[in-house]
């Protein structure tokens, strides 16, 4: 059974810039150290794997989206990136296309979503996905068919993974994002309400839906003020629901593909060669492993 890998860019883009020094630079003087890094991750994939499907997802902005639209402080917390890291993101592009990828980016939606829209478009296909992020948001998307890979940590994710690391199911890191809130992304949650305690609602039960639908039985649950509780999950009942909308993963990304178009044949050598040069790489070049 085929393996459609589905990378999500932005945390190893991210991971490269820091990691590997600015004074990388290219022939005409530029920052070279994100794409450079970047490009040895996608070398080091795919020589490990050798992936037959592969789509790597970037994200149009940084810090906004359409969920702003519905919440403008949508990750409004972020500072902007560091204008060095923003400059290398189109050669990042550039370089997956080369080395034979399928790239995808929208201004509108992220790359999660992306994600999450492929693998609704490929889920009648006979073959698995793996999503490869160290991004907790991703875990909503593990089933029988779909693993999270954090290739930085080489921590791979199925359910039971799933919920020994986060206390939750898959289908119920949405709700638990909703309840506790995501300082990373500016989600509200519900004030007053933490991890630990969102978690025991959601072994009681089994949805935020659910919990609002059956709001009287928090007060009999064996919690330490369970009556406060309540009435905190009262109070915060729209900024939950709020939450719970920011926090799911889109699957109406513009993403026009084939399956075909997904199949990994190789880098393309006059692309790599002209990119290459551009970027003053020059031995990475020999850890290419397939060409087309």
């Amino acid at each position: 059974m085929p393996t459609l890998y589905l990378l999500d860019a932005s945390p190893y883009i991210f991971r490269a810039f820091f990691s590997i020094p600015t004074t990388m630079r290219t022939p005409a003087g530029a920052a070279a150290n994100a794409v450079y890094g970047f490009t040895a991750f996608l070398l080091d994939l795919i020589k490990q794997k050798e992936p037959t499907h592969i789509a790597v997802a970037f994200d149009g902005s940084l810090t906004t989206s359409f969920r702003n639209e519905v919440y403008p402080a949508y990750k409004a917390q972020r500072e902007h990136a560091d204008p060095e890291l923003e400059a290398q993101l189109e050669a990042c592009f550039a370089v997956t296309e080369a080395l034979g990828m399928k790239a995808f980016i929208d201004d509108r939606y992220e790359a999660d979503d992306i994600i999450g829209t492929l693998i609704a478009k490929f889920a009648k296909k006979d073959c698995d996905f793996v999503v490869v992020s160290g991004d907790k948001d991703l875990a909503q998307l593990v089933n029988k068919r779909t693993l999270l890979w954090d290739y930085a940590k080489d921590r791979r994710f199925d359910a039971k993974a799933v919920r020994e690391h986060f206390g939750v199911k898959p289908e119920q890191i949405v709700d638990l994002l909703a309840l506790q809130g995501d300082a990373v992304d500016n989600i509200p949650g519900v004030k007053g309400i933490g991890a630990k305690t969102a978690v025991a609602l959601l072994e009681k039960f089994p949805s935020l839906a659910a919990l609002y639908a059956k709001l009287a039985h928090v007060e009999m649950m064996d919690i330490r003020g369970a009556a406060a509780l309540r009435a905190k999950l009262e109070a915060g009942r729209e900024s939950a629901f709020l939450s719970h909308r920011l926090a799911t993963i889109a699957t109406d990304a513009p993403c026009k593909v084939t399956w075909k178009e997904l199949q990994y044949r190789g880098a393309d050598r006059a692309r790599v060669t002209a990119l290459f040069d551009e970027l003053g790489f020059g031995r990475i070049r020999e850890r290419i492993a397939k060409w087309q």
